[in-house]
């Protein structure tokens, strides 16, 4: 009976260390977790690459991207585009964001664009194998004139981030359906890319992508174009960060192309 007792209280100590150890452990990763997390004011840049990341604006938060880019095309002429984007973040995980570009149909003839809504959604985080994975499904609508594509779009873009150390490496793949007959632009589009991102020296980092839009068919179609895009960022604060490069084709006709740009968070727009 007692060697029954002496054992009861052993069992008993030990489940109760293997809580006590249970509970620390748990909490210890959380508070990990939390040191890890990065400050809400810090940007998620998706400038000044065409793909995006999975990242997201911390709920309650506001960011603005905004920027310049010149073309030139085969022919020699030149147009250029102000795109502008506003993401909230709306629950975490998730940011909605607004695009209302200006741009020019001619070289001179400068207005607004087309605008369109998205969400992006950050379905998985930390997988061991896809790492991060987000989905964007977006709405365009005609508000352009000449100086957009006179259809409404919707599109959904897949994305894939992983981190290698300091390395970003993000991988996108894209479909955009669009309305009309077809003779403006083509109903069905695509594109994928693949982008790093990587540190050079204290504040200075260096972004590398290439992109591609494969060939669509229909009265408005095109040959496939595959082009590369690199240059500097700075990060002037954990909430501003400026980007400068060019764009160069590797195949088609895609423009060559300079650009500058900025990203800064705008604090919160959300009472806690």
């Amino acid at each position: 009976m007692i060697n029954g007792m002496i054992k009861g209280v052993i069992h008993r100590n030990v489940v109760g260390l293997a809580l006590v150890v249970c509970v620390t452990s748990a909490c210890a990763s959380l508070t990990k977790q939390a040191d890890q997390a990065p400050h809400p004011r810090t940007v998620q840049p998706e400038r000044p690459t065409v793909a995006t990341h999975a990242g997201t604006v911390a709920a309650g938060f506001s960011e603005l991207e905004i920027g310049i880019e010149r073309d030139r095309f085969d022919d020699r002429s030149m147009a250029t585009q102000v795109p502008a984007i506003l993401k909230i973040g709306l629950a975490p995980r998730v940011q909605g964001f607004v695009s209302v570009p200006m741009a020019s149909a001619s070289g001179v003839d400068y207005g607004v664009g087309d605008a369109s809504l998205g969400v992006k959604w950050r379905v998985l985080e930390d997988h061991p194998f896809w790492s991060d994975v987000a989905i964007q499904p977006s709405i365009k609508f005609s508000t352009g004139g000449d100086r957009g594509t006179g259809t409404t779009d919707a599109s959904l873009l897949l994305i894939d981030s992983h981190m290698f150390g300091d390395v970003a490496l993000d991988i996108n793949v894209g479909v955009t359906r669009r309305g009309g007959d077809g003779s403006s632009a083509p109903k069905t589009a695509t594109l994928w890319t693949v982008s790093s991102g990587f540190p050079v020296r204290g504040p200075v980092g260096f972004v590398v992508e290439v992109f591609g839009y494969p060939g669509t068919g229909g009265a408005a179609g095109s040959a496939p174009t595959v082009a590369l895009l690199t240059g500097p960022t700075f990060s002037v604060s954990p909430s501003l960060t400026l980007d400068a490069g060019v764009i160069a084709p590797i195949r088609g006709s895609q423009p060559r192309a300079a650009y500058v740009g900025l990203v800064t968070n705008l604090g919160r727009f959300l009472p806690k």
